[in-house]
C-alpha cells in the first residue's frame, strides 16, 4: 500500500532539460511544485576528465536508472531485433542529460514549423513523402520565439546573432528567422582547424558561423567561463561553465522556496481520479517504498521514450490503453534525428584537436531546411553541417583507417600513432518525417529493473532521408576536399534505435485525433495532464531539439501560470 503524502499543486515528473526549466516560472508564480526524479545530485567532484567513466561505462556514479531500461529496436514490424546498446544515450541525475550533453542550443528555423503548407506552396502537396504523418505546427516560430529567448538568457547561451529583427549580421547564421535580441554572451572561440574550415567554406561561396552553445564563453551569473579542457562530450563541467538546469534554472527555482526536490525516485505510474478522468497524481518508489504524490496538475518531464512509456504503463478504467491513449496516439509519429550517414576525412597534417568540445566549431546552412532550390531533387529537407574540436584518446585510436592499413595488428598502431590527429568527422544532422509505420509500443518481453516492459522502437529511415542523406554527404564530401583532404569515407545509413534525439510519440497539433497534446502541451484529453520535451514535437529540423524542448516547456508552464483555474476546475481529491 502506498504511502499518501500532502498534496501539492504541482507535480514535475524527471528534472532534466525541459522539468528542470518549466519548475521556474511556475516556482516564481509561487506555486508549490515537486519535483521527481530517477536520478541523484551530482557535483563538480563527479566531473573528472575521465575518458573511461564519461564515455565508456556511461557514468556509473549516478543512478542509472536508464540503463535497465534502454528501448529495444527493429526496423519494421517483420524485422528481427537489432543488437541492443549497453547504454542508454540518455542518463540519470538532477539536471538530466544536459549534464552531460553537447550543449548545442539551436532555434527551429520557420520553416521547420510550416513543413507541409511551405512544401505544398514552393513544390506541390505531392512531395510530402508517401506514408508520412507530418503536420504543421499549431503555430510558428513567431509564436515560440519570446520563450527562445527567455531561455537563452536564464540558462545562459553563448552565440553570434545573424538575424536581429530582420537586420542581418553576416558573423552570424544568415538563414536564421528573426530574434529580438543577441544571445547574452558571444560564442565560444575558434580554433585553427575550425577556422581553415570556415575558410574552405568561404571558398566555396557557403556560409560559415559560430554555433550556438549553453556553455560560457566568459562568466555569466557567477559562473566561470569554459576552459576548452577536451572532456565535454558525455562529461560534466568540473567548473560549472556548462549550463546545465542543475546550475541555472532549477536553483534559481529552489530560490524562492517553492521547488522541493525527490531525487532517486522512480515514478511507476500516472493515477487518475476514476469519477472525473483527470490525473490526481502519481506513484513513486524511493527507497524500495511506494508513495503517492496527490497534485492538482502533473506535468511529465522525462525523455521521449520514457514520456511515452509512462502514458503507456498508466492503465486505468479510464485508459485502458495508456494515460490519454483513447484515441491511439501516444507512441505515434515517433522518429529520431538522422544523424547517420556522415562523413570523416583524413588530413596530411595535424589538426590539434585535443582540446575542445563538441559545441565549439562552425556550421554551414546553405543545405539545411529549404535554404536551397530543390528543383530537381527528390526531397524535402536539408542538413546542417557541423565541424568541431573534439577528441579524446581512446576515442581517437577507435580511427577511420581510410584504406590505408589494416584493421589491426603492428601497421595499424604504426597507422594510428601518425594520424590519431588528423582526422575528423563531421556531425550532420538532417531534417527527419515522421511516419505512419514508425512508433513505439511496450515490448512484450523486455523489462527494467523493476519489472516493467520497456519501449520498443519500431522505425527506420525512409527513402526521402536516405536521398536526402546523399545529396547532404556528398556536399560535406566537398567541403573537407575544400580543406585539403587526402582521404574521405561516407559512413552508412546504420539503425535507428535508441537516439539522444529521439521526438514524437506524444506530438503537439490541435487535431486530438491526430495528436496527444493541444498546442501549449497539455493532454487533449486529460487537462491538467500537460507533456515537456521532444516528444510533443513533430518536426525537427536540422537543429539540436534541447533549447526548442526547453522553450516549450517555459511556455506550457507559463500558460499554465496564466490558466490555472481553468486547468484546474473540476479537479477532485478523490484517487
Amino acid at each position: 500500500m502506498a504511502t499518501e503524502l500532502k498534496k501539492t499543486d504541482v507535480v514535475i515528473v524527471g528534472l532534466g532539460a525541459a522539468g528542470g526549466v518549466a519548475a521556474l516560472p511556475l516556482a516564481r508564480a509561487g506555486m508549490d511544485v515537486i519535483g521527481i526524479e530517477a536520478g541523484a545530485w551530482l557535483s563538480t567532484r563527479d566531473f573528472p576528465p575521465d575518458e573511461v567513466r564519461n564515455n565508456i561505462r556511461g557514468w556509473p556514479q549516478s543512478v542509472q536508472k536508464a540503463n535497465s531500461e534502454v528501448p529495444t529496436h527493429r526496423p519494421n514490424a517483420s524485422a528481427p531485433y537489432s543488437p541492443r546498446p549497453a547504454i542508454h544515450p540518455m542518463m540519470n541525475a538532477v539536471g538530466g542529460t544536459s549534464l552531460h550533453y553537447w550543449a548545442q542550443s539551436w532555434r527551429l528555423n520557420p520553416w521547420d514549423f510550416k513543413v507541409v503548407s511551405e512544401t505544398a506552396r514552393t513544390s506541390g502537396a505531392s512531395r510530402i513523402p508517401k506514408g508520412s504523418t507530418v503536420e504543421d505546427w499549431p503555430f510558428g516560430l513567431e509564436e515560440l520565439e519570446p520563450y527562445y529567448d527567455i531561455v537563452e538568457h536564464e540558462v545562459g547561451v553563448s552565440g553570434q546573432a545573424g538575424n536581429i529583427g530582420g537586420r542581418i549580421d553576416q558573423r552570424g547564421n544568415i538563414f536564421e528567422g528573426p530574434r529580438r535580441r543577441d544571445y547574452p554572451m558571444p560564442p565560444l572561440r575558434g580554433t585553427e582547424f575550425t577556422e581553415m574550415m570556415a575558410g574552405a567554406a568561404r571558398r566555396l561561396g557557403w556560409h560559415a558561423f559560430p554555433g550556438p552553445a549553453a556553455i560560457n564563453s566568459r562568466s555569466y551569473e557567477d559562473r566561470p567561463g569554459c576552459f576548452y579542457h577536451g572532456y565535454c562530450a558525455r562529461g560534466g563541467c568540473p567548473i560549472n561553465a556548462k549550463n546545465s538546469t542543475a546550475v541555472s534554472t532549477i536553483p534559481k527555482a529552489q530560490a524562492t522556496g517553492r521547488l522541493k526536490i525527490v531525487a532517486q525516485a522512480v515514478v511507476t505510474s500516472v493515477d487518475v481520479d476514476q469519477r472525473t478522468g483527470r490525473v490526481s497524481g502519481v506513484t513513486y518508489v524511493k527507497g524500495g517504498q511506494e508513495y503517492f504524490q496527490p497534485a492538482d496538475v502533473v506535468l511529465i518531464a522525462g525523455y521521449t521514450y520514457e514520456n511515452a512509456r509512462l502514458l503507456l504503463l498508466s492503465k486505468s478504467r479510464a485508459f485502458p490503453n495508456g494515460l490519454a491513449n483513447n484515441a491511439g496516439q501516444v507512441g505515434r509519429h515517433y522518429f529520431s534525428h538522422f544523424q547517420t550517414m556522415s562523413v570523416s576525412a583524413l588530413f596530411p597534417f595535424d589538426l590539434n584537436n585535443w582540446y575542445g568540445l563538441p559545441a565549439q566549431g562552425v556550421g554551414v546552412d546553405n543545405w539545411a531546411d529549404n535554404n536551397f532550390d530543390h528543383a530537381g531533387l527528390d526531397f524535402i529537407g536539408g542538413g546542417n553541417l557541423w565541424i568541431y574540436s573534439d577528441r579524446r584518446p581512446i576515442g581517437a585510436a577507435n580511427m577511420n583507417v581510410f584504406g590505408k592499413a589494416p584493421g589491426w595488428g603492428s601497421a595499424w598502431k604504426s597507422f594510428v600513432k601518425a594520424n590519431a590527429d588528423r582526422w575528423n568527422t563531421a556531425y550532420i544532422q538532417k531534417t527527419t518525417l515522421p511516419y505512419e509505420d514508425n512508433y513505439l509500443d511496450l515490448d512484450p518481453t523486455e523489462k527494467d529493473a523493476l519489472g516493467f516492459p520497456v519501449i520498443r522502437i519500431t522505425a527506420e529511415y525512409k527513402d526521402n532521408e536516405r536521398k536526402m542523406g546523399a545529396f547532404v554527404q556528398d556536399k560535406m564530401v566537398e567541403w573537407y576536399r575544400e580543406a585539403g583532404a587526402i582521404g574521405v569515407e561516407k559512413l552508412p545509413v546504420g539503425t535507428m534505435g535508441p537516439s539522444t534525439h529521439a521526438y514524437g510519440g506524444t506530438r503537439m497539433g490541435d487535431n486530438r485525433e491526430t495528436n496527444v497534446v493541444n498546442r501549449f502541451g497539455f493532454a487533449h484529453e486529460v487537462p491538467n495532464l500537460g507533456i515537456l520535451g521532444a516528444s510533443v514535437m513533430g518536426t525537427s529540423g536540422a537543429r539540436n531539439p534541447t533549447l526548442t524542448a526547453q522553450a516549450l516547456a517555459w511556455r506550457t508552464a507559463e500558460h499554465l501560470v496564466k490558466n490555472w483555474k481553468a486547468i484546474t476546475a473540476g479537479n477532485s481529491s478523490s484517487r
